[in-house]
């Protein structure tokens, strides 16, 4: 059986964020394999009340992991990087990325404890890394972070280009522009490109995108013209839109302050290795808060809602001996990822209710995106004539609409959601396998699965409300006529008017005299019996169906 070069999105593919990427290249079942970035998503209390981080589930790489040579790591946002901690130690093979993305890697490993030594740093093309059948350059590219990198990966079977988060930006004021002349060549070596994977996360919106450097100017003017306080919020990984803001502040005449530790870490970062050569200088909370109200901009974590950030710690009172007034000035300079709306909108309603003034980046005036538009998209595609295209970073309908936008080039393309393996080695992507993928939680500091029940129970019970039940068995295997019933999260008393939890207790008395022996005897009948008397009840009363936990005791004869 001859060797074939496969793909296999593991996250990111019909979805934003949780990348994980496999290339494959070998016989059958036996193809050497590389892992191309291991990020997260962050849970929301609609579908992952109480978790932190959700990640891909790696089983599928754990079983193969004798045949993985490396990983390599794109970028350093959190949904490429964010989960090269967490899940390392499950695959503990080699991790390749340049140098500002190692140092935010090395963080990550540091923090949940595993070791650094296998962490490599590389320069960008030419340097070459070798991981087994392949051969892998680090192409710069720009985006809303430092040093992004696309990835060229030379197989047997022909040169792929995994493009990672990309933007045609030729000024991006911090970090690598785009290089067209480069790409042109990296189109014109060998036999060209086999495969594109690219970025599909802007492919609906129609207009060319725009660069990180015209928002000098608006930026500056809307800081000049505040009155009081300004307090701005972006994400914490764009450095140069940090620069930009904090370059703002101080031609205006005001002392900058960074609140929220993910923003001083990444400056920190970013000066450590180099990529920040001029950031403005900063003072501290405390000196902020004793300077007059028109003499300090903030600049703030949180731009996405997030509870615990500092934009919504300040929405809800003083922070670090900081507190908003009447007058002052709140600037989203970011758009609000599909899914955190719900959390910006609450923050930003909490903001007006103490006078602030909100402005947003709605209308384009404060921000630009990272990720390439539509005509970027086509451009990239023109530039580098691959054979055929493999869209990722993107919901199905991004990515659906990316296959579009190939084939009416006449370019070959499939769709491959999360699990579904292409075989990119003839003149088409061709699907040939299925892998069950799903999720990964850290709940508080542990990694859960998916179908460990844990959310699944959370969920319930947050929808439904909860029922302890305790009966006691005596000494000679007679229950008890008394049970005790404890509620959470269930109204107090039903329709007839009478205590919910007395209800319940009543009518259990009621089945434990009546069971026979058999019943008392076997534990799962008679905690069968009791958890369906006791939703049968709560349902006639409050019309809901309670998570149910039954604990017997059963007193031992002397």
């Amino acid at each position: 059986m001859s060797e074939r070069l496969i793909y296999l999105p593991l996250g990111g593919a019909g979805e934003i964020g949780m990348n994980a990427y496999v290339y494959g290249y070998g016989r059958p079942g036996r193809e050497r394999l590389i892992v191309v970035d291991l990020g997260v998503t962050f849970g929301d209390m609609d579908t992952a009340p109480g978790i932190d981080l959700i990640m891909a589930d790696v089983g599928w790489l754990e079983a193969n992991r004798d045949r993985i040579e490396a990983i390599f790591i794109t970028h350093g946002h959190e949904d490429h990087v964010g989960a090269l901690g967490l899940l390392w130690g499950r695959i503990q093979k080699p991790v390749h990325c340049r140098r500002f993305t190692g140092a935010l890697a090395r963080l990550k490993l540091e923090e949940a404890g595993q070791p650094v030594d296998q962490l490599h740093i590389h320069a960008p093309r030419p340097e070459v890394v070798t991981a087994g059948p392949f051969q892998v350059q680090f192409v710069p590219v720009s985006h809303s972070i430092p040093e992004s990198s696309a990835l060229i990966i030379d197989t047997p079977a022909g040169r792929i280009v995994h493009t990672g988060d990309f933007k045609l930006d030729g000024t991006p004021v911090v970090g690598e522009a785009f290089d067209p002349i480069l790409w042109h060549e990296i189109a014109g070596e060998g036999n060209g490109v086999k495969a594109l994977a690219c970025d599909s996360t802007n492919i609906f919106v129609p207009h060319p995108g725009r660069s990180e450097a015209i928002l000098a100017n608006p930026l500056l003017d809307f800081v000049t013209s505040q009155k009081q306080m300004v307090v701005a919020t972006t994400f914490a990984s764009n450095i140069a839109r940090l620069k930009t803001l904090a370059e703002a502040g101080t031609a205006s005449g005001r002392k900058i302050c960074l609140l929220g530790r993910a923003m001083r870490r990444m400056v920190t970062v970013g000066i450590e290795t180099g990529i920040l050569t001029s950031f403005p200088a900063t003072v501290s909370p405390e000196d902020a808060s004793e300077l007059p109200r028109d003499k300090v901009m903030l600049i703030v974590t949180g731009s996405q809602g997030e509870r615990r950030a500092a934009s919504a710690q300040l929405s809800r009172g003083r922070y670090l001996g900081i507190q908003l007034r009447e007058g002052d000035s709140f600037l989203f300079s970011s758009r609000t990822i599909p899914g955190n709306e719900r959390g910006v909108i609450r923050i930003q309603n909490q903001l007006s209710e103490m006078g602030v003034d909100l402005f947003d980046a709605d209308d384009g005036v404060y921000h630009v995106s990272g990720h390439a538009n539509r005509p970027d998209i086509e451009a990239v595609h023109e530039l580098l004539k691959p054979q055929m295209v493999i869209p990722m970073h993107g919901e199905h309908m991004h990515l659906r609409e990316h296959v579009k936008l190939a084939q009416a080039r006449g370019i070959p393309a499939a769709i491959a959601t999360n699990g579904t393996m292409l075989d990119l080695t003839g003149d088409a992507p061709r699907i040939v396998d299925q892998i069950d993928t799903g999720r990964v939680y850290l709940d508080g500091t542990r990694l859960i699965g998916a179908m460990d029940g844990v959310v699944r129970d959370r969920i319930r019970m947050a929808l439904n409300g909860h029922a302890m039940v305790s009966i006691i068995i005596d000494e000679d295997d007679s229950p008890l006529p008394d049970a005790w019933v404890e509620l959470s999260g269930l109204p107090e008393t039903g329709r007839t008017g009478v205590p919910l939890a007395r209800n319940i207790e009543s009518e259990l008395a009621a089945f434990l005299e009546r069971a026979d022996d058999r019943t008392v005897m076997d534990d799962d009948r008679l905690e069968e019996g009791i958890r369906r008397i006791t939703r049968q009840v709560s349902m006639e009363e409050i019309g809901k169906k309670p998570e149910v936990t039954v604990v017997i005791s059963r007193l031992a004869a002397e």
